[in-house]
């Protein structure tokens, strides 16, 4: 099978998405399928390679508010001269902006068949990015966009009801698994620590993820802060980028910022820390959730999307109800005056998420666009 994806981010952006769509891409090529990747260009197109992908770059820009990110700009023609050449025989667009309807509409020309991916909530976004007005016109946009498709994946049993409710159609559910090979307890670094600032008996929290507004940042800095109130010695770590940096930067003072890491150093990063805050409310999944817990962190997030499927309250973490700050705060202090039990919450928290491997998740990933592309699937 010849397969096209159509994405605004691709590794070395380090995402949910992207690191997503990487597995997907790379399990299939070892499948022995061919894989053309298009996305916007990036400041690194000279040094940016993937020798087993047709990686093809279009023009880009900025997105508002978040500078560092690219979306794609329209690339009808392109796009249509290129599958005229080398025709795929499906196409996955894993953005709606102007780069993926350009793909869907020249798709829908061609008579390729076409699917898609529900992987960012865009429509909540607009809240955060000062666009409040937009966010119903965006909902149906993303839902004519998506009926469209033959099928949209999405992560999780909760986020499929929701989309159902708003009149999506064709949905099928695609999880998303964890390398507990690379992400593991044993990566625990008495070195890293010891740069942190940290001792074998001060306790370390990570904030793991998109440095931006739709993650909720606001409601990380109260945590850690009245964490540091009841335990002085506590120790703040921050890995990731984006727009509200500098403005974090200032909010915590006293925090370790690591900026982007990817691999076995993002790895160690999680296995160092002792506990994963996660205040998000806009995840559709929330790979680093898992991530986390494969590494044997305590995690405190919001009870829906990948911790409402894997965290058990007060068993292998924690979780607040959707949108509840006191109860998140109250959580925060529980993880502190729970630390007698913190081998138990690690324990449980690596051994919840082995059986997320990709393998499985890879291969309903396969056997749907085979089905829309009308490919009998190999034997088993």
């Amino acid at each position: 099978m010849r397969l096209s994806i159509v994405t605004e981010t691709f590794p070395p952006d380090v995402n949910g998405v992207a690191m997503t769509l990487y597995r997907f891409a790379t399990g299939l090529e070892k499948q022995g399928h061919q894989i053309q990747i298009i996305r916007p260009q990036t400041e690194e197109q000279g040094i940016l390679q993937f020798p087993n992908f047709e990686d093809i770059q279009v023009m880009g820009l900025p997105i508002p508010g978040y500078p560092s990110l690219r979306f794609g700009l329209p690339s009808p023609r392109k796009i249509q001269q290129l599958w005229k050449e080398n025709r795929p025989d499906a196409v996955y667009i894993a953005t709606e902006g102007p780069l993926g309807l350009s793909a869907l509409d020249t798709a829908e020309k061609l008579g390729i068949p076409a699917t898609s991916g529900f992987h960012t909530n865009f429509q909540q976004y607009m809240g955060h990015y000062k666009l409040p007005v937009l966010r119903i016109a965006m909902a149906g946009y993303l839902k004519w966009f998506h009926n469209r498709t033959k099928a949209t994946f999405a992560p999780s049993p909760c986020m499929i009801r929701r989309l159902e409710l708003l009149g999506f159609e064709n949905l099928e559910l695609l999880g998303r698994g964890v390398d507990t090979q690379l992400f593991h307890p044993s990566r625990r670094c008495k070195s890293l620590r010891e740069e942190w600032g940290a001792t074998p008996e001060d306790p370390v929290a990570i904030y793991v993820g998109r440095v931006a507004a739709e993650k909720n940042l606001g409601l990380f800095i109260k945590s850690v802060t009245s964490m540091r109130e009841q335990h002085p010695s506590l120790k703040t770590v921050i890995v990731g980028d984006g727009p509200e940096l500098e403005a974090l930067r200032k909010e915590l003072p006293f925090a370790h910022f690591a900026r982007t890491k990817q691999g076995e150093e993002l790895a160690t990063y999680y296995a160092s820390a002792d506990f994963f805050l996660f205040p998000s409310l806009s995840e559709t999944f929330g790979n680093v959730v898992t991530e986390a817990m494969a590494s044997g962190l305590v995690t405190l997030a919001y009870d829906y999307a990948a911790p409402k499927l894997y965290i058990q309250d007060g068993f292998n973490g924690f979780t607040a109800k959707r949108g509840n700050e006191e109860q998140f705060l109250a959580k925060a202090s529980e993880i502190l005056g729970a630390r007698s039990n913190w081998p138990n919450l690690r324990q449980s928290a690596h051994e919840s998420v082995q059986h997320l491997a990709w393998d499985s998740i890879l291969a309903r990933f396969e056997k749907t666009h085979m089905q829309v592309a009308g490919i009998q699937a190999r034997a088993a």
